[in-house]
C-alpha cells in the first residue's frame, strides 16, 4: 500500500483552518493575531495554549505540547497520522484515492474491525428481516410494538441475534476472521480454558452504534426476555471503540444540529430513535450514562447550545448532574427539559406525539433554575444548613464560569431565591476552588529538553521559519555540521529538502515531516513566540552566521589540538608535524 501523495497532504494543510478546527472541540478567545485557551492535554488554570492563524500551528507553553492541524487531530481524536489526515480531508471535501494508506499496523487492525463490524451488522439484520424463527417472529412484533415500521428498522440498521452460540462466528470464520481476531473485535468471547469461542450476543435486538461517518464501531443489545436481569449489554471496548467518545445517532443528526445550532441529548437507544423517526432530528443519545468531555467536545464540532433530556428516575438525574458542570467548563450554554412524570422520549413521543416533545424541549429550563430546583429537593430549605449546602454546591457551578458579569447576575439570582446577602454569598464564591480546564484521557507530561537550544541556533532557525528568503541565503551560508542541537540539525535539513524541491517551507508542511513530538513542540515553540524581533532582521542573520563559523572554526582547533597531544603521547612526530600544519593554517583563515 502507498503513502498519502504529498500534493494530497499539501491541500489538506492549506484547507483545513486549525482555529477552525480547534475551536470544534475547545472554546477559543482571541488574543491580539492569536487564539487562547487552558491547554487540552495538561491541567492547568491559566490559558497558555496558543493557536497562531498565520502560521496555521499550535503550542501550549506550559507543557510544551505543539503541531500542526494534522498533529491536533492526531492526539484529540487518538488517530494515526493517517487516519487524521482522512479525517481533514472528508472534512474538507478532499478525495484521497484509496490505494493511498500508510502500511500501519494499528490503522490496519482498526479498518479490518470496521470491516468485521461492516458484515456483523448485516448479518444481524438479515436475521431481524428474514429469519422464520418464532425468536425473529418475536422480535419483529415486539419493535411494531414500539412504534417503528420497517422503513425505521431498516434506516437504523437494527438487527437480531438468534439463540445459537456460534451463528455469528461460523459465519465470520466463512469470511477469513480468525477468532482470535473476532474476540479482540468484541465480537465473540472465549470460552474457560482455551476450549473455543462463542458469539457475544444471543437473543437480542441489535442496534449498531455508528460513528460520525456512518461506519459501525460497535453493538448495543436489548434482551428479548424479561428474565434475563441485564436488560442491555454493549461491545466491550477494543481499538476501535471506546464507550465515552461516541454519541448514538450522531451519524444521522449531525445536519439537523448543525443547521438548527442546538442538540438534544438523551439517554439511550430507542429514546433517541422513536423522537428522530418522529421527525425531531437533532437530537444524540448519550448511550446511557453521563457525559464525558470527549462526548462534549464532540458535539461541540456542531453547536454549543444544548437541551439535557434525561430520565426523570435518580439514576437519569444523577447522570445530568454530573454533567452540568462538565458542560458548563467546556463552555456549553445548556438547558434541562423535563417530561412528564413516569415517561422517557421515547414512550412520550408513542403517546403525545413529537410536537409535544418539542413543546417539552422549548419550555426547558436554565442550568441555574434546573440545579437549584433539584437541589431543595435534597437539602431543607427552611434551615440553615439546608441554605448553606445548597449555595455551596450552587457557587461551585458558578465558580465555573469564566465571566465576571455571568458570575455577577448568578449570584444575585442565588441571592433572591435563598434570601441570603449577596456580599456573603460573594466572600463565599472566592473560597471555591477553581478546577481549572479538564484534561482528555491522554495527558502530556510537562517535559525537559534532553538537549538545550543555543541562542544562535535558535535566532537562526526562528529567522529561516518566519522568512523564507533566509532560507535560501542559509543554504548558501551554512553547513549542517556547524549545527549543535540534532534537533535543530534536522529540522535545518528537512527546510533546505523541501526548499530544493521548490517547495515552501511553512510550519505546517515542515511538521508533517516530522513524526518525534520533541521535534513538533520545538517548531511550534519557536513559531508561536509573542516576542518580536528587534532591529535589523539581516543583520541578525549575520551575526549567527559569523558566530556559527567561529564556533566552528574553534571546535576544529580544539579537535586538533586534541590530536596533536595524542600523537606527542604517542612519538608520533610526522602526523604531529601535519598537525601543527594544518592548525596554522586554520588560524590564518580566521
Amino acid at each position: 500500500m502507498g503513502l498519502i501523495p504529498q500534493e494530497i497532504i499539501s491541500q489538506i494543510l492549506d484547507r483545513a483552518n486549525i482555529v477552525e478546527v480547534i475551536a470544534g472541540y475547545i472554546p477559543l478567545k482571541q488574543a491580539g493575531r492569536n487564539f487562547k485557551a487552558p491547554c487540552p492535554f495538561h491541567h492547568e488554570k491559566t490559558p497558555s495554549f496558543v493557536v497562531n492563524s498565520d502560521k496555521q500551528i499550535f503550542h501550549c507553553f506550559g507543557c510544551g505540547v505543539g503541531g500542526n492541524v494534522v498533529t491536533f487531530v492526531m492526539k484529540q481524536e487518538k488517530m494515526e497520522y493517517p487516519e487524521a489526515l482522512r479525517f481533514l480531508a472528508e472534512k474538507t471535501g478532499i478525495e484521497i484515492p484509496a490505494t493511498a494508506v500508510k502500511n500501519n499496523h494499528v490503522a490496519e487492525l482498526r479498518q479490518q474491525i470496521l470491516s468485521a463490524n461492516d458484515f456483523t451488522s448485516k448479518y444481524y439484520h438479515r436475521n431481524l428481516i428474514s429469519d422464520k424463527s418464532d425468536l425473529a417472529k418475536t422480535a419483529r412484533e415486539y419493535l411494531k410494538g414500539r412504534g417503528l415500521s420497517l422503513e425505521n428498522v431498516t434506516k437504523f440498521q437494527l438487527g437480531l441475534a438468534l439463540e445459537g452460540w456460534d451463528g455469528l462466528l461460523k459465519s465470520l470464520r466463512e469470511q477469513n476472521f480468525s477468532p482470535t481476531f473476532l474476540e479482540k473485535a468484541g465480537l465473540v468471547i472465549a470460552k474457560n480454558q482455551g476450549a473455543g469461542h462463542y458469539d457475544r450476543f444471543r437473543e437480542r435486538i441489535i442496534f449498531p452504534i455508528l460513528n460520525a461517518r456512518s461506519e459501525v464501531v460497535a453493538f448495543g443489545a436489548r434482551s428479548l426476555s424479561t428474565d434475563n436481569p441485564a436488560k442491555y449489554i454493549n461491545s466491550p471496548e477494543t481499538p476501535l471503540y471506546t464507550k465515552g467518545n461516541f454519541l448514538y445517532g450522531l451519524n444521522w443528526a449531525k445536519d439537523a444540529v448543525n443547521m438548527q445550532d442546538a442538540v438534544i441529548v438523551v439517554e439511550g437507544y430507542m429514546d433517541f430513535i422513536s423522537p428522530f423517526a418522529a421527525g425531531v432530528e437533532n437530537i444524540v443519545a448519550s448511550l446511557g450514562t453521563a457525559l464525558t468531555v470527549e462526548q462534549i467536545r464532540l458535539i461541540r464540532r456542531y453547536t454549543k447550545n444544548i437541551v439535557m433530556l434525561f430520565d426523570a428516575d435518580p439514576a437519569g438525574q444523577a447522570a445530568m448532574m454530573r454533567s452540568l458542570d462538565l458542560l458548563v467548563e467546556e463552555g456549553m450554554t445548556v438547558k434541562i427539559a423535563a417530561l412528564t412524570t413516569g415517561e422517557d422520549p421515547d414512550s412520550f413521543v408513542r403517546k403525545f406525539g413529537a410536537e409535544a416533545f418539542v413543546k417539552c424541549v422549548e419550555n426547558a429550563q436554565s442550568l441555574f433554575d434546573f440545579k437549584v430546583q433539584f437541589l431543595t429537593k435534597q437539602y431543607p430549605a427552611d434551615t440553615i444548613e439546608g441554605h448553606a449546602k445548597i449555595a455551596g454546591e450552587m457557587l461551585t457551578t458558578i465558580a465555573k464560569f469564566d465571566n465576571a458579569i455571568i458570575q455577577a447576575e448568578y449570584l444575585k439570582k442565588l441571592s433572591h431565591v435563598l434570601m441570603v446577602d449577596q456580599d456573603a454569598l460573594s466572600v463565599e464564591l472566592k473560597k471555591v476552588k477553581p478546577s481549572g480546564f479538564r484534561a482528555p484521557l491522554a495527558v502530556v507530561p510537562v517535559k525537559t529538553v534532553s538537549q538545550p537550544i543555543r541562542q544562535v541556533e535558535h535566532n537562526l532557525l526562528r529567522l529561516m521559519l518566519e522568512e523564507k528568503d533566509f532560507v535560501s541565503l542559509s543554504r548558501r551560508d551554512i553547513a549542517l555540521t556547524d549545527l549543535q542541537n540534532t534537533h535543530v540539525r534536522d529540522i535545518v535539513a528537512k527546510i533546505f529538502e523541501i526548499f530544493d524541491q521548490g517547495r515552501e517551507p511553512t510550519p505546517p508542511a515542515l511538521m508533517s515531516c516530522f513524526e518525534e513530538q520533541d521535534i513538533l513542540d520545538m517548531i511550534s515553540g519557536i513559531v508561536a513566540s509573542e516576542d518580536s524581533i528587534a532591529g535589523d532582521r539581516h543583520k541578525m542573520y549575520r551575526d549567527c552566521t559569523l558566530r556559527l563559523r567561529q564556533e566552528n572554526q574553534k571546535s576544529q582547533r580544539q579537535e586538533i589540538l586534541r590530536q596533536m597531544e595524542v600523537a606527542r603521547n604517542n612519538g608520533d612526530h610526522k602526523t604531529l608535524e601535519q598537525l601543527s600544519y594544518a592548525f596554522n593554517q586554520l588560524i590564518k583563515g580566521t
